[in-house]
């Protein structure tokens, strides 16, 4: 389940213990959620449309974010880091992770580098615990 810009897996727990467990995971490498956004409610409100269960976390590390913002004060443009957590067809249920390299790649700035790559390890952590 990797992409050019996440990586993730399937999980062997239904959706709701996955929110729960992904959630945990994230607080236990200093993460907290910002955002809860739930896609499958937003689009059947928005455009009465039916979807399989998606919701997109925004997480953050704030001593990571601040780190960040000091070095680059654009940078916000590219955070949080979101997670995605989705059921498919088949009521299987998948994970996703922005890739932190990836995207604060964008910025070009070889301090960020490091950076990135200590979030990267720690969701890749959580994503372990999964």
């Amino acid at each position: 389940m990797n992409s050019s810009f996440g990586f993730g897996k399937r999980v062997g727990v239904n959706f709701d213990a996955a929110i729960e467990k992904v959630t945990t995971a994230l607080a236990e490498e200093g993460f907290g959620v910002l955002t809860d956004i739930d896609v499958t409610t937003t689009m059947k409100k928005k455009i009465d449309r039916d979807m399989p269960r998606y919701r997109i976390l925004g997480a953050c590390n704030p001593s990571l974010a601040y780190e960040a913002i000091n070095r680059m004060p654009e940078i916000g443009l590219l955070l949080p880091c979101n997670v995605v957590v989705r059921e498919d067809e088949e009521k299987q249920v998948h994970v996703s992770f922005l890739d932190p390299e990836r995207m604060l790649g964008l910025a070009n700035a070889d301090d960020l580098k490091p950076f990135a790559a200590d979030v990267k390890a720690r969701l890749q952590r959580v994503a372990a615990q999964l």
